[in-house]
């Protein structure tokens, strides 16, 4: 029977994906701190889709699916995120909260695609759901009530745009990704404009230093170019059930990352609430293969 273990290079290239995504919700408060969100995630993308979009091939996919995984992602799931985060989200239980896609994703698929919801998964998100209570019940500071609500919809917005992957019929995710980018910049921006104003978008285009710039440089190409790619070549490689659960680590990182910088406290109440959601992701995620694990031995 082969391993399931990734090759000792694959795993580190892993663990800098979910590192480089982790610490990604850290750069995202820091980058919102002084400019409109909306604006931040149009550059994000603006810097994601060029120069790649010169060189990667378009995705054979209809253009509604195109518009819809570019508007999902762009406009919904990082829009909403960096909103979130500027309105008070802390950036380590936002990068737990954004995990809840896949509760989403399972429940959606449920819905429109007539797929069975196994018992470790509602198990899971019934914890999980506890959990984001717990969090609801602890906002303040760092966690505000309409940064909650808005990162919840952010991820919803994440669980969509997964079905639209499906839907595109085992097209190439990497150039839906940057095909997906030149779609989102416009509405972002013109969003900005309208909710923070010309003169601030003016701006932040023309005043600000080389640290903003390289938080935007790190967001478009680390995090969504050199993350997206090195991410779909491995599970192009060894397949999705053997990297997909190495995503657990993302949150871990976020919060990690969002202790060491912004100094994030975790009190009882809001420590518990993380505990759960980390704890339902990981039951729906892996449940499948635990139940074999537990089951007594014929």
């Amino acid at each position: 029977m082969p391993s399931s273990a990734l090759p000792p290079r694959s795993l580190l290239l892993a663990l800098l994906i979910t590192f480089i995504w982790g610490v990604n919700f850290v750069v995202i408060k820091w980058s919102v701190s002084g400019a409109s969100p909306l604006l931040v995630a149009a550059l994000r993308f603006a810097v994601a889709t060029f120069p790649a979009v010169l060189f990667v091939p378009r995705p054979q996919v209809p253009a509604r699916i195109l518009w819809g995984y570019g508007l999902s992602v762009g406009v919904v799931q990082f829009g909403l995120l960096y909103l979130a985060v500027e309105l008070g989200m802390s950036a380590g239980v936002a990068s737990l909260l954004m995990q809840t896609q896949a509760f989403f994703t399972a429940l959606l698929a449920a819905r429109f695609l007539g797929e069975r919801i196994t018992p470790p998964q509602m198990l899971g998100m019934t914890l999980a759901f506890g959990g984001m209570a717990l969090i609801g019940l602890a906002a303040g500071g760092d966690v505000t009530l309409v940064g909650l609500l808005l990162t919840l919809v952010a991820a919803l917005g994440w669980a969509v745009s997964n079905l639209l992957v499906r839907a595109s019929g085992g097209a190439n995710v990497f150039a839906l990704v940057i095909w997906s980018s030149l779609i989102a910049p416009l509405p972002l921006t013109l969003l900005a404009g309208l909710t923070s104003g010309w003169g601030a978008v003016a701006h932040t285009l023309t005043t600000s230093g080389w640290a903003f710039w390289a938080a935007v440089l790190f967001m478009g190409l680390g995090n969504t170019v050199l993350g997206f790619g090195v991410w779909s070549w491995l599970i192009q490689k060894h397949g999705a059930a053997r990297v997909a659960p190495l995503s657990l680590l993302v949150p871990v990182f976020g919060m990690l990352a969002s202790a060491v910088f912004y100094h994030e406290g975790f009190p009882p109440l809001k420590l518990l609430g993380a505990g759960l959601v980390f704890g339902g992701l990981v039951l729906h995620v892996l449940g499948g293969r635990l139940r074999p694990v537990l089951s007594p031995a014929d």
